[in-house]
């Protein structure tokens, strides 16, 4: 089976979706697919892993110049798509085409009979916007809420992550449910999966370090962590509770909020984007991880985490950290995504040693749950009732 992949980037780019295509192209791969990734964040053409990686770098002037232009500027990507895809798919077939529902990228090749595109959602773009939109915001994510709903329903097939994510996404776009879909978990890079079970755990325990991975966001539970550590950094400071310290991985210091409490500011170490090996050191420093999100489409934090065996606080107004961390006990979770309530779950790791290394043996024992070898396999069969189901019309 010939696949194109539709990526916004592609490793070495340290993102979410970046991840996340690469595991997908690569298991596909080993599973005997022969696939090529279409991706905006280079230019020329290499193989990778045994992967096709076509760049498609906007230049200057040409399409890139309707990002200028308000919503009409979300059109300049999936027309560049479109170019890339039907142009190789003259030389050399492709079965099939995957894209991630974030922004629709594939919008303009739905609903091509011959050509079936399968939609595998992360969270919707909608689901990452803060309060206090300009007019231009709003309207502009009214566009992309649109084009990834039309890509959605133009799609062959749909893959989401979780059960519940799959349901969220069919409420999110209105589904009428008749498309093939799959529930498809995704896999940890093998880098990854190397140094964590290399893992040992921290032997000293002051400072306790935590960690944070992920972006500077209400849907990350941003706000809600740094109200708690500033609850619990005064509390340190009056000899409450040992010393700590937290590092932001994907956090610039200046999304920090200028009003952040000294005693706060004074304990956080805020990194913004680093490369793989820096992460694979962040997670080995670490003596628990704060994944406190309000909703994740998987979660490859709380993956990444427990390959690593550290200790997985997160919240439980997301159906993934209930799936995955609170049912496996691999840590605590807030009852809700505020900072009072993260703070209740965190302070008992602080105080307790016995208790965080409770927690990552659970974390260990729960690990390892996707592989590239499911991915790969659940993917091309839903690839082959999409087509299928395509040529049916």
């Amino acid at each position: 089976m010939r696949t194109a992949l539709l990526a916004w980037d592609y490793p070495p780019a340290p993102s979410g979706l970046s991840t996340a295509a690469r595991e997908i192209a690569e298991s596909l791969a080993a599973a005997g697919a022969e696939v090529t990734v279409f991706t905006l964040d280079r230019t020329g053409r290499e193989r990778v892993g045994g992967v096709t990686v076509e760049g498609l770098a906007l230049p200057p002037g040409g399409l890139a110049r309707l990002r200028l232009w308000g919503s009409a500027g979300h059109l300049a990507a999936p027309l560049a798509f479109r170019r890339a895809v039907l142009a190789a798919h003259a030389r050399a077939p492709f079965d099939v085409i995957e894209a991630t529902n974030w922004y629709a990228p594939a919008v303009l090749l739905a609903r091509r009979s011959e050509l079936p595109l399968v939609t595998r959602s992360s969270t919707p773009a909608a689901f990452t916007r803060g309060p206090g939109a300009t007019l231009r915001d709003r309207l502009d994510g009214r566009t992309a809420d649109a084009l990834e709903c039309a890509q959605a329903r133009g799609s062959a097939g749909l893959i989401a992550n979780t059960a519940e994510h799959g349901a969220v996404i069919a409420r999110a776009y209105r589904l009428s449910g008749r498309q093939p879909s799959a529930v498809i978990g995704l896999s940890l890079p093998p880098e990854i999966l190397s140094s964590a079970r290399a893992a040992t755990y921290p032997e000293t325990d002051a400072p306790v370090h935590l960690l944070f991975v992920g972006r500077a966001e209400a849907r990350k539970g941003f706000d809600a962590l740094l109200a708690a550590v500033a609850t619990l950094a005064a509390e340190q400071a009056a000899g409450a509770l040992p010393p700590f310290r937290l590092d932001l991985v994907g956090v610039p210091p200046n999304d920090l909020p200028p009003d952040l409490p000294d005693a706060a500011r004074q304990r956080i170490s805020a990194r913004g984007r680093i490369d793989t090996a820096a992460l694979a050191q962040a997670y080995l420093d670490a003596h628990a991880v704060l994944a406190p999100s309000r909703y994740e489409s998987f979660g490859l934090v709380y993956q990444e985490a427990m390959a690593y065996g550290r200790p997985v606080v997160a919240c439980a107004e997301d159906a993934s950290a209930r799936a995955f961390v609170g049912a496996s006990g691999a840590g605590p979770l807030a009852q809700a995504a505020t900072g009072p309530a993260l703070a209740d779950a965190l302070r008992p790791l602080l105080l307790d040693p016995g208790l965080r290394r409770a927690y990552r043996m659970r974390a260990l024992a729960a690990a390892g749950r996707f592989d590239r070898a499911s991915l790969g396999r659940e993917t091309l069969a839903l690839y082959e009732a999409a087509v299928a189901a395509a040529r049916r019309g």
